[in-house]
């Protein structure tokens, strides 16, 4: 599975967040005000997509109606694992240090992952 670039992937999380079979109008909808494409512009990246296997198109009466092939949670894991890797070494400590030196952790966000790290010592 390939990373996607900001604009397949922008289009895939509204496919995703939708959890149905959606239209390019349906699509167009769901972008961000500030950022705007033009029909055609999305039917290129739709049709990207395709090709890369993310998606596949249905065509019902005169539109084409997108379905994810690839499930959002498999795509973020790999890329997670991809990102820790490649940036982190494989460190989880070092992922970690890069967000918590930075500020971007709160106590809720700490508990969080502690309770996360509680659950999965629980399962083994």
């Amino acid at each position: 599975m390939k990373r996607l670039p900001d604009s397949e992937l922008e289009l895939m999380m509204i496919i995703w967040r939708a959890e149905k079979p959606v239209t390019r109008t349906e699509i167009e909808e769901g972008l961000n005000d500030e950022r705007k494409l033009s029909p055609t512009a999305i039917l290129s990246f739709l049709s990207r997509l395709e090709e890369k296997g993310f998606l596949k198109i249905k065509k019902q009466g005169k539109s084409n109606i997108y379905t994810p092939i690839i499930k959002e949670q498999d795509y973020t894991r790999k890329e997670s694992k991809s990102i820790l890797q490649k940036m982190y070494h494989n460190s989880v400590k070092s992922f970690m240090t890069a967000l918590y030196d930075g500020d971007n952790l709160s106590e809720d966000d700490i508990k969080e992952l502690q309770n996360f790290i509680d659950e999965k010592r629980r399962g083994k």
